[in-house]
């Protein structure tokens, strides 16, 4: 199937930030095969011409980090710190969870991701208790991109923690490249402070034995960092890096607190970084300095965390927050332009999870893109400066259609892959059913 998409302007989020007004795209199957100025020449031989009336065009957005099966607890657990959050509300509610609870919290999240623009995303989950198969065929359904982590915790008698490592090892294997190859796995210890050096060490096997990148949780909070080094004498990122785990493609989710030194480990074995300014934010962890980790070379992707920590999935609020958060904490407006914080949650968030071959409208990238429509919102008015609306004025909400492998996932803001009233409604029946 060809396609050309006409009538619009491309904003390509390649490196040298190209925008095409009344530009052309053609998708050839799931890939993009041309894009660039209008051509009467690339309309031969097409299948169907794609009038998109005026709209913007960018790159699906990038959640570099989430836990869509967390979906449910949304509201649950609001005000308070990260340790007594996870310790009393979090893990007590996710030991409830069932298959059902799994795969509507899944549906409900990636509706919102989708209808806000996010077509990518690297999300960490608890399966345990669940049907593995059967959740992930239903995220299969959804149309979306994504690497899944079944998380590895030291918690419980030994049993249980072997059982635990048994099951991510399966879970890495088995979904390694599933639903046409959108879907894959990553290997999941949780932390530092919920995995025993054991586990580390058996999540790193895992990894290399698999070829699959490494998703962790790092540096979050200042417990963390003082609890790590009372216990190994080292602060998180070194105790890491003496077990090896760097020596694998590994993304940390936060790096709230890191140091120089931390930083030049980070960038000397390539550590990826997922930002996540709203959580950190809300739980009361701090602010991530971004700007010193891109100035050291460090890849960073934007990311939400989960709904219960958030409380949406809107990364174009994620983006706007981190960039405002960087000028504020340096006193210098110029950090994070529009163009670069962009990037981040677009084309280098690709790069950070692993998935370099979606995330800029460029030739050969997948065909995950998005629309929205400027000129019935007066928040995006005057339109003659799109690039700086795009970070400081959009709303997920303004997405008009979403595009994943050449593919329609939603149209005119419908999501067409999930039932969006039946979600809706066993999202709220369900939830009733959790002790809280």
């Amino acid at each position: 199937m060809k396609k050309v998409y006409i009538n619009a302007t491309f904003f390509t989020m390649d490196r040298e930030n190209n925008i095409f007004e009344n530009g052309m795209m053609v998708v050839q199957d799931k890939s993009i095969s041309y894009i660039g100025q209008y051509s009467e020449d690339k309309l031969t031989d097409v299948d169907q011409v794609v009038d998109l009336h005026g709209k913007w065009v960018l790159p699906g957005l990038v959640n570099a980090h989430s836990h869509i099966l967390m979906t449910l607890l949304r509201g649950i657990g609001d005000d308070m710190l990260l340790k007594p959050w996870l310790e009393t509300k979090i893990w007590p509610l996710e030991s409830q969870f069932n298959t059902e609870i799994a795969s509507v919290s899944a549906q409900l999240g990636i509706l919102e991701m989708v209808k806000t623009g996010t077509t990518t995303f690297s999300d960490m989950f608890n399966p345990n208790g669940i049907d593995s198969d059967e959740v992930m065929q239903t995220i299969g359904k959804t149309g979306i991109r994504g690497a899944f982590s079944h998380t590895i915790f030291s918690l419980g008698t030994e049993e249980e923690q072997k059982l635990n490592i048994m099951q991510a090892e399966r879970f890495a294997r088995n979904y390694k490249t599933v639903a046409d190859d959108r879907l894959t796995t990553m290997v999941a210890p949780h932390s530092p402070y919920a995995c025993t050096p054991e586990a580390l060490l058996e999540s790193l096997r895992i990894s290399k034995e698999n070829n699959l990148m490494i998703h962790i949780h790092v540096s979050e909070t200042d417990y963390e960092v003082s609890n790590i080094e009372k216990c190994y004498g080292f602060r998180p990122i070194e105790h890491l890096r003496r077990l090896g785990i760097f020596d694998q493609p590994t993304v940390i989710a936060h790096g709230v607190l890191l140091n120089d030194e931390e930083r030049e480990i980070l960038k000397q074995h390539d550590v990826r970084v997922a930002h996540n300014p709203i959580s950190n934010l809300k739980l009361g962890s701090g602010i991530a300095d971004i700007v010193s980790l891109l100035n050291a070379g460090i890849k960073v992707g934007i990311a939400t965390d989960s709904v219960a920590s958030n409380n949406n999935l809107d990364m174009f609020e994620e983006m706007r927050t981190a960039a405002l958060l960087q000028k504020g904490i340096y006193k210098d407006a110029t950090k994070l332009p529009a163009h670069s914080t962009l990037a981040l949650a677009t084309r280098v968030g690709a790069q950070v999870i692993g998935m370099a071959h979606t995330g800029s409208l460029e030739i050969n990238k997948k065909a995950d893109f998005i629309t929205i429509y400027p000129y019935d919102k007066e928040h995006l008015q005057p339109i003659s400066e799109a690039y700086s609306h795009l970070l400081y004025a959009a709303r997920g909400n303004d997405v008009c259609d979403v595009f994943i492998d050449g593919k329609t996932i939603v149209k005119d803001g419908t999501c067409l892959t999930i039932d969006e009233e039946k979600v809706i409604a066993e999202a709220n029946r369900l939830q009733k059913t959790l002790s809280r």
